[in-house]
């Protein structure tokens, strides 16, 4: 891979990336792949993402169709979005194309129920982002805390386990090594029923959420 330091093998390497609404079109995506390809190093891509569905540009059904272009000429090996509703992804269902992934904002204050749902019943994954919240605060609630120190382990981690559990893939930061293992060492204990119950119970609805259908880039 360009500037490592550490050999290593493509295969060992997932590499996810996004393009955002200068490309949505069938050939732009073609070029955000090349140029996301040539930048990277490599002659395929694990996952490529839409960013944003920008509907007011309503161009993503062509974007995602240009990812499933990609998808049959093995340039990229799975197809991803970010920050669809439930709606935009029917749409995507009515031309015959289906992401493997969608990426929303997700986290016990925010939990997503209906979003999630809709992912589950088209088959598409659903992975976190700003899985431990975007301001901060979630980590000092009682709820998180009380539950870290019962395990022993950080609130963070508390956060991370509450997603695994119910097959979310959470995509947390990382500023080090020691924080990298941090958030995975997140396998060798689970949260009682009754406790993702409880920290789910934080949910505060779409209040702290990006509205996809007016914001977008």
């Amino acid at each position: 891979m360009p500037n490592s330091t550490v050999p290593t093998a493509r295969s060992d390497v997932v590499i996810t990336t996004k393009f955002n609404k200068r490309w949505h079109s069938r050939d732009g995506v073609r070029q955000a792949f090349s140029a996301s390809a040539q930048r990277l190093g490599t002659d395929y891509i694990d996952l490529l993402l839409v960013h944003w569905p920008n509907p007011d540009q309503d161009q993503y059904v062509e974007a995602v169709l240009g990812l499933n272009d990609l998808l049959e000429e093995g340039l990229i090996r799975g197809i991803g979005v970010s920050n669809f509703k439930p709606a935009h992804l029917q749409r995507l269902a009515d031309a015959g194309v289906i992401p493997d992934l969608n990426q929303i904002q997700v986290d016990p204050r925010h939990i997503r129920e209906a979003s999630r749902q809709a992912n589950n019943r088209l088959g598409i994954v659903t992975e976190s982002w700003s899985p431990l919240g975007r301001d901060g605060g979630l980590l000092e609630d009682t709820a998180v805390t009380a539950l870290a120190a019962k395990y022993g382990k950080t609130p963070g981690q508390i956060v991370l386990r509450w997603h695994v559990q119910q097959g979310l893939v959470p995509i947390p930061k990382a500023s080090s090594r020691e924080h990298l293992a941090e958030n995975l060492a997140v396998f060798d204990f689970a949260l009682e029923e009754t406790e993702i119950a409880d920290l789910s119970a934080l949910d505060a609805g779409e209040a702290g959420i990006l509205d996809s259908d007016s914001f977008g880039h």
